[in-house]
Order: C-alpha cells, then sequence, then structure tokens
C-alpha cells in the first residue's frame, strides 16, 4: 500500500463519524475520492464515488464510515454529563475512559466516570445508566454553555502501528471499510471496465442502517458487495468451538449464509484461487448485521455478497486489524469487479 493511502487512512480514523453526524468524515473522503472518481452525495448523508457510471450492469460497493458514540441525555446539577448509546457501545469497558464531548458550542474533553454505590451490586448488568461524563465543571451551568442535549460523545484514542502492521485504534469498524471503499475505486479507476462500480461510504449503519437503504434503492444495484468487519476467533476466550475459525491475518473474511448470493461467492472465490489470494469462510446463517441487509431488500431485490476484515475487541476503544488484510481485501475486489463481463447470472437457479 502506498504511503499517500496509509495516510489517507489514518486521517480518516482520526476524523469524527458518530452515527447520525457522519459530515465532516464524509468531506475527509470525498476530498481523496474526487481525485479519481465522480463524487455525488445524497439525504442520508451518503458519499458515492463512480467509475464507468454510464455502463448498464451497476456493482455497488459499501462500506459504513459511521462509528459508534454516546448521546447526552442530561446534565445534572453538579455538571456531570449523562448519556445513552448511539450504536453497540459495551458499558463494560467505559470506566475511566478519555473521551471527547463535542457540544454545539465547541469540543471538550472528559473522563468517563463511575457511580461508587454501584459496587453494592456486582452480578447486576452494567448499562450506561451507570456512568457519567466529568469535564472537569463545578456547575451545570458551565457545561450547558457548550453542550446539550442530543450533541455526541466519543472515544478518544490515536491510531497507531504495533509488530507485524497490525494497525490499532477506535472505529476500525467500519472505517477501515469505507477507507477499502474508496482503495478500490482508485484502483478500478486505472483500469479498462465493463461495468459500472459506485462506491459508497455508508452513514448509519451502527444504529439504523439509513445509508445502505439509501444507496440500494437509488442506485438500483445489479450486484452489491459489502465491506465491513467481523469478530476474530484467534485470541484468548475467543476460541468459540461452534463458530467458525477466523484468524487476524489470515486473509478476507466471505460470508456464507441465506442472505448472500452463491454466484456472486463463486465469482469471488474463484477470482481468490486465480490471483493466490487466501480466503477464511465466516458464517451468517440468517442476516449479516451489515449494510448487505438493508441493500438487499431495497428496490425490487439486489444480489449481495458480504467480504469483512478480520477484527479483535470490536466495539471497544481499541480494536485491532492486518494491514495485510485490509491489502487483500482490496486487490480481491479490484480483481473481481475487473473480471466482470456485465452479463453474469446471478440465479442460484
Amino acid at each position: 500500500m502506498e504511503k499517500s493511502s496509509r495516510k489517507f487512512l489514518l486521517n480518516l480514523l482520526k476524523t469524527p463519524s458518530p452515527s447520525g453526524n457522519e459530515s465532516e468524515y464524509q468531506k475527509v473522503w470525498i476530498n481523496e475520492v474526487k481525485g479519481f472518481a465522480v463524487v455525488e452525495t445524497d439525504e442520508a448523508g451518503n458519499a458515492i464515488g463512480i467509475v464507468n457510471g454510464e455502463a448498464p450492469f451497476k456493482v455497488l460497493i459499501a462500506g459504513h464510515g459511521d462509528e459508534i458514540s454516546m448521546t447526552v441525555t442530561r446534565i445534572d446539577a453538579n455538571g456531570f454529563i449523562r448519556f445513552t448509546r448511539s450504536g453497540g457501545i459495551n458499558p463494560s469497558v467505559l470506566a475511566g475512559l478519555r473521551v471527547d464531548v463535542f457540544g454545539f458550542g465547541g469540543k471538550i474533553s472528559g473522563v468517563v466516570g463511575y457511580k461508587l454505590d454501584r459496587s453494592k451490586e456486582p452480578e447486576a448488568k452494567l448499562s450506561t445508566d451507570d456512568f457519567f461524563v466529568d469535564c472537569g465543571a463545578t456547575n451545570a451551568d458551565e457545561i450547558k454553555k457548550i453542550v446539550r442535549v442530543g450533541d455526541y460523545i466519543l472515544y478518544r484514542g490515536e491510531p497507531e502501528f504495533l509488530m507485524n502492521d497490525r494497525i490499532v485504534g477506535k472505529a476500525l469498524d467500519n472505517k477501515t471499510g469505507s477507507f477499502m471503499v474508496a482503495e478500490i475505486l482508485r484502483r478500478l479507476s486505472r483500469r479498462k471496465l465493463k461495468v459500472a462500480v459506485f462506491g459508497v461510504s455508508s452513514t448509519g449503519e451502527e444504529t439504523n442502517m439509513r445509508g445502505a437503504y439509501f444507496a440500494g434503492a437509488r442506485i438500483k444495484p445489479n450486484l452489491a458487495i459489502a465491506l465491513d468487519v467481523t469478530f476474530n476467533t484467534d485470541s484468548p476466550g475467543e476460541e468459540a468451538p461452534n463458530r467458525a475459525d477466523v484468524k487476524v491475518g489470515g486473509g478476507p473474511a466471505l460470508s456464507l449464509g441465506s442472505a448472500v448470493n452463491s454466484r456472486i461467492n463463486e465469482i469471488i472465490e474463484k477470482t481468490a484461487k486465480k490471483k493466490k489470494i487466501p480466503i477464511q469462510l465466516e458464517l451468517t446463517p440468517d442476516k449479516t448485521s451489515t449494510d448487505a441487509d438493508k441493500i438487499h431488500f431495497s428496490g425490487r431485490g439486489v444480489p449481495v455478497a458480504l467480504v469483512s476484515l478480520p477484527v479483535r475487541y470490536m466495539h471497544s476503544p481499541i480494536e485491532l486489524a492486518s494491514m495485510a488484510d485490509i491489502d487483500a481485501i482490496i486487490e480481491l475486489l479490484v480483481e473481481t469487479i475487473a473480471g466482470l463481463t456485465g452479463k453474469e447470472n446471478l440465479k442460484p437457479v
């Protein structure tokens, strides 16, 4: 991967994109993609890069750029901020975290405090009600000049690289997917294609998947591939015996299940074999719980596939992935799409 592309990835990871307010992030994505693709937006906040858009056979690739966050619900008399979840926040990782509060009057720093009397019931399930954000204020009026109900709170955490070219940081789910969509478009823009490619940095996946539905309904693709992350099974406590093995560094994870079109999977697997790209298999028996589900049911229906990046510690402030896996997914999708004729029969029967 080129150094400029790595810099772009880090820039995306550092740009806030709470599910419901992804505009600043999308501006960064658009600024990069407009150099090699036609760019459009829609009412859901999606950013869409288009390559060879006049071709009749349309391929949609989507990776969501929004991240899990917390939302301010009230400010108490002492200036402590109470909040609820916007997406899959795990309360067990919150105590003591440093956070940024994106108030209507500006960004301020804070730490997540813990209700001490909660320790009297150690076996009870934690919820966001057990926590609050302390910004150092002495009363409510100090905070209310900057923060109001509905403002977003995000984990604070700079991305960095570890041994073996592993990247760690918050919101790898799924800014890596949005990044890969952009990189796939970049490389496809240099190829002679027989299909139109619509690459979407989608919005709202962590909360209501609004972006995926808007994109599918508007573009009306013949084929769609969602890029997201998936749970690993190669770290302590994750080696469940009833799950398919998915390892960080093991390559792209191709989803198998009811929502996934088997013909698309056959094309992807054939490409992987031809290009000697190792792939892993993950199971999504009923639904994928990704953008693929909403795209699948948009318009008159869209055949979909899901290719996932193995990630450790999902929905925590320290998600971890392999840059080699990211490279492999980009190569796999570039070669798959470049090999399409636009006459593919995607009917399983």
